[in-house]
């Protein structure tokens, strides 16, 4: 291998390493524009997309520790790698996808497990990771709130029945005033 692939594929070895998630995406028919469009709305999620030969991908991959994937890297390749949470990352590219009907996942990695393009698209499906940690806060917090209430109970049955029956004493207090 030349110098100048090594050097190619030793910096994509290192995106690849770097990255929690790596998502390879078919990006046949896709024009100049459509590409940067793409580009423009994974920035704000700390993602980026990169053309790569399959042949440098594979070698990058197998130095990089991820499963072998070659019977899916197959004509027009890109991948996609970033710093955070994949979900909003799939998010994007499932949005992106249905409305340009281009770019296509193959296969997506997340912490060097497999994921295919379903469960890819499960994974875009889901909250933003802030909303499932508040809904997971919620259910776990929900027993304690049950259990304060339950103590409360008894208390404010009194308090209710006491006021009623002073409510009551008043009223027959006036009529017969």
């Amino acid at each position: 291998m030349t110098p100048e692939k090594a050097s190619v594929v030793s910096d994509l070895s290192e995106k690849l390493k770097r990255s929690p998630f790596v998502l390879v995406t078919d990006y046949q028919r896709m024009k100049v524009g459509d590409f940067s469009e793409l580009r423009n709305r994974l920035a704000p999620a700390g993602a980026e997309v990169h053309v790569v030969k399959n042949n440098f991908l594979k070698r990058a991959m197998t130095d990089s520790g991820f499963p072998d994937a070659g019977e899916k890297l197959t004509g027009q390749t890109a991948v996609v790698t970033g710093e955070n949470d994949v979900a909003p990352v799939a998010k994007i590219f499932k949005t992106f996808a249905a409305e340009f009907k281009v770019a296509s996942l193959k296969i997506g990695f997340v912490e060097r497990a497999v994921l295919s393009a379903a469960e890819l698209e499960k994974l875009a499906d889901l909250p933003a990771r802030e909303i499932l940690q508040a809904q997971l806060l919620g259910l776990l917090l929900s027993p304690a709130t049950r259990f304060v209430r339950l103590l409360n109970e008894p208390g404010s049955a009194l308090a209710r029945l006491l006021k009623a029956k002073g409510e009551k004493e008043g009223a027959a207090a006036q009529a017969t005033a």
